[in-house]
């Protein structure tokens, strides 16, 4: 979610994801033998992180966490799942990118002990941050919904790659280039064949593009197929595949031609329905949560943003 959002996209934000079902929250599914995540929320609203989903990797010398939620009570949440899982210190915490609903929950696991490691791109996106915290309105979110929240960035930072040695485990974390945003990261546990790309794939969501890079993001979704991965863990959705991967990549290059052609000598008033007329020329390919982000996209990367008043 970007940082910088106009009213009339706050709006259009808060119409995308305040739907929430109903129903205990499941907590962290096995993924591996020592990989466990939350996947495929069911419940995509702001307080319950837009559906973003979190990892996390035991191994004999301590645990490491991959994304933290949106807030301290969803971090909350995550850790007492973590603690009916293993006993194991929490020592690191890696960020895929610095988004408020895999980050923001960060400031649990600093205070009992956890390390931050995140691209270094990451550092250059404080300000917004900030900004974003003291405006939580602009993302459907109360003062309640953060009570406890404070930011945590990253106290370690890599610029390539970097690994994490856990005893019997390792997490090897990689940036591929610029993707979903400029900082996204890809974390690969290799004994277990486990990758986690945040929010460079999104399975079953349209996804958030307002600061995507189109044309690189698909070259590493091409390069990301060729992963000895046996599992992919999404920044949003289910358990993934390598041909989701490859179905991320069609959406991509399917959606910017047609908004490209759509949006041409078209203004901000025109993007409801431009917004219709582009989903009908995507591919069926099951996005059935968070529809209305096509609008936003639409207004934030593809049609001229309006002038804000003095």
């Amino acid at each position: 979610m970007r940082f910088k959002v106009p009213v009339c996209i706050a709006v259009l934000l808060l119409s995308v994801t305040t739907l929430v079902f109903a129903g205990e929250k499941p907590g962290l599914q096995k993924i591996s033998e020592h990989v466990y995540a939350y996947v495929d929320g069911k419940s995509p609203s702001p307080a319950s992180s837009f559906g973003a989903n979190a990892g996390l990797v035991v191994g004999k010398d301590g645990a490491l966490v991959i994304d933290t939620l949106v807030s301290a009570k969803e971090a909350d949440r995550l850790l007492a799942d973590i603690r009916k899982v293993t006993d194991k210190k929490v020592r690191y915490v890696v960020n895929t990118h610095y988004h408020l609903d895999h980050a923001w929950g960060n400031c649990v696991f600093t205070k009992v002990g956890a390390t931050v490691i995140a691209h270094e791109n990451a550092l250059k996106h404080r300000s917004e941050s900030a900004q974003a915290l003291a405006h939580p309105e602009n993302f459907g979110l109360t003062v309640k919904d953060l009570e406890g929240t404070t930011l945590q960035g990253p106290t370690i930072t890599f610029t390539n790659s970097m690994s994490i040695d856990l005893g019997d485990v390792t997490v090897v974390l990689n940036y591929p280039g610029p993707t979903h945003t400029t900082d996204s990261i890809t974390a690969y546990v290799p004994q277990d064949k486990v990758l986690f790309v945040g929010d460079i794939l999104f399975t079953g969501y349209h996804p958030f593009l307002g600061e995507g890079d189109i044309t690189r993001w698909q070259q590493v979704l091409g390069k990301l197929e060729q992963t000895p991965a046996t599992k992919i863990v999404p920044g949003h959705g289910p358990v993934s595949t390598k041909a989701d991967l490859g179905k991320m990549e069609t959406y991509l290059k399917e959606f910017d031609a047609a908004a490209r052609t759509l949006c041409a000598g078209k203004s901000a008033d025109d993007a409801p329905a431009l917004a219709k007329e582009l989903i009908k020329r995507l591919p069926e390919q099951q996005r059935n949560k968070l529809a209305n982000m096509v609008e936003l996209n639409l207004r934030l990367k593809y049609l001229p943003q309006p002038k804000e008043k003095k």
